[in-house]
């Protein structure tokens, strides 16, 4: 008997090999089951009532003055929210993998906090520190400076935790080969360094922002859910909701899952295509 018989797969039912699928028919299913129970549905449920009065209905709720209000303070804190991730959190990544020093532990921990903190705490936490009795005398509450910091706090673990395994499993080689042909540490970030960060720095400021357009506990005390001047989109449509206007609450609910996925999908495509032309270099 040959090495290539040994390493044959063993023969099946009707003499066929057996071939390891990883997931069996029945495994995909219970998936797509619970995936359907769990998302696909209730976005089919908001989505159907979003239509309740017809697409005239869909639309006039979302194009109301205080609904456009809304959607841009909401947008604009978040695009600016992601944006002061993708500095710091990219800025804490790099001192948490590449510097030692005290506590680094402790540091490390903080940085999920955000994750398992009920987000209204935060929220109070903020109100206590920036509000009309600030003990430092700065008070931000009710404007949007507070909303930038609340939606901050909440979104601070996706660019930093995207980019710490990156960073991990990067070759320093590359980059003291850089120095010893005399670049200068600028030219060594920027031409080395951040092209390999950049995916996963994408993906990190892809879901702060993707966070933060849906975020409600953490600016509901200290955003002052002021229309036209602090007024997110999940305060819009809880407002909605209070005055009995369901569909509206719908229609722009559906419109940020929209904004969501279209930004998701995006980063998708940005990320798959960053993966086909490593494949192609090496």
């Amino acid at each position: 008997m040959t090495a290539a018989a040994d390493t044959q797969a063993p023969a099946g039912f009707l003499g066929r090999p057996q071939t390891f699928r990883g997931v069996s028919p029945l495994g995909v299913g219970v998936a797509w089951l619970w995936l359907s129970v769990i998302v696909l549905l209730p976005l089919a449920a908001i989505a159907v009532q979003s239509f309740g009065n017809g697409w005239s209905g869909f639309w006039s709720a979302i194009t109301e003055r205080s609904a456009i209000d809304a959607l841009a303070i909401t947008v604009g804190v978040s695009i600016v929210v992601a944006l002061i991730n993708v500095v710091f959190g990219t800025l804490i990544a790099w001192v948490l993998v590449r510097d030692d020093f005290p506590g680094k532990s402790f540091v490390n921990a903080i940085i999920d906090l955000p994750f398992a903190l009920p987000t209204i705490v935060a929220s109070l936490v903020l109100l206590s520190l920036y509000g009309p009795n600030s003990p430092v005398d700065i008070q931000l509450n009710a404007t949007r400076p507070a909303l930038v910091i609340a939606l901050t706090f909440v979104t601070l673990p996706f660019v930093v935790r995207q980019v710490q395994p990156v960073l991990l499993e990067s070759d320093t080689d590359v980059e003291e080969a850089a120095a010893v042909l005399g670049a200068s540490n600028r030219v060594t970030f920027t031409k080395v360094v951040l092209p390999a960060l950049l995916p996963a720095i994408l993906t990190g400021a892809g879901l702060a922002f993707t966070r933060a357009i849906g975020e409600f506990g953490s600016v509901v005390l200290i955003g002052g859910n002021i229309p036209g001047k602090t007024q997110v989109a999940s305060q819009y449509i809880q407002q909605q909701i209070e005055i009995d206007e369901p569909v509206n609450a719908a229609a722009i609910s559906v419109v940020l899952l929209l904004i969501a996925f279209l930004v998701l999908l995006v980063l998708r495509i940005v990320g798959r295509r960053q993966s086909v032309r490593e494949e192609e270099d090496r």
